[in-house]
């Protein structure tokens, strides 16, 4: 009898690699808060302290309401001390200028709501801007309980005299800031701003 054929050797099957471990979701990112010089400015150290405090709460609106509040604070104070050798603060100033760019009279209620201010806070300064000389008061020629307040002489020279020199200072606080940034972030506090008068305008009265 003849030997049986040899039966052909099948390939070898590559060892099944293990399945592998799914991968771990990443954490969504955070919105970097270090800036050009790779510093911090202080509200990133509040908002990182509170999140230490309270991890479930989104602290993001303090960090929009805190630098502007921030931002209006310095630079309020940086203003008051560029017309201090004026003897003016810059909420004086304000009035000054309300009254020379509006070409007529105004009365104390359009002097509030034109410079954002109370009317105890406008009253007092109109009363001392009188004093020196540089704001008077009339009646109304049809209504005398109405007052209406223009520049004297002396007010309208002081603040022509005083606006090219405060808006050159002015620049010179933004001036870290490329063009394009500086037109960026005036358009978005103007929309920023309508956004606020329109919804708050209710409420606020």
């Amino acid at each position: 009898m003849s030997e049986p054929p040899e039966l052909p050797q099948l390939p070898e099957l590559p060892d099944l690699a293990e399945p592998a471990e799914p991968a771990e979701l990443a954490e969504p990112a955070r919105p970097a808060e270090t800036h050009r010089d790779g510093g911090e400015d202080i509200v990133t150290g509040v908002m990182r302290q509170w999140r230490a405090v309270h991890p479930d709460l989104d602290v993001e609106p303090m960090g929009l309401v805190g630098r502007i509040n921030r931002c209006a604070a310095l630079l309020q104070q940086a203003s008051d001390d560029q017309l201090r050798h004026e003897e003016l603060t810059r909420a004086e100033f304000d009035l000054l200028g309300t009254l020379r760019r509006s070409g007529r009279a105004l009365t104390p209620g359009e002097l509030v709501r034109e410079t954002f201010a109370s009317g105890a806070a406008v009253t007092k300064r109109l009363r001392r801007l009188e004093d020196r000389g540089l704001v008077e008061r009339r009646s109304d020629g049809r209504d005398r309980r109405v007052a209406r307040l223009t520049l004297t002489e002396a007010g309208q020279e002081l603040t022509d005299r005083v606006l090219p020199a405060q808006l050159a200072f002015e620049r010179s606080l933004f001036s870290g800031l490329p063009a394009t940034e500086r037109a960026e972030l005036a358009d978005g506090l103007a929309d920023l701003l309508l956004l606020l008068e329109g919804r708050l305008a209710r409420t606020l009265g």
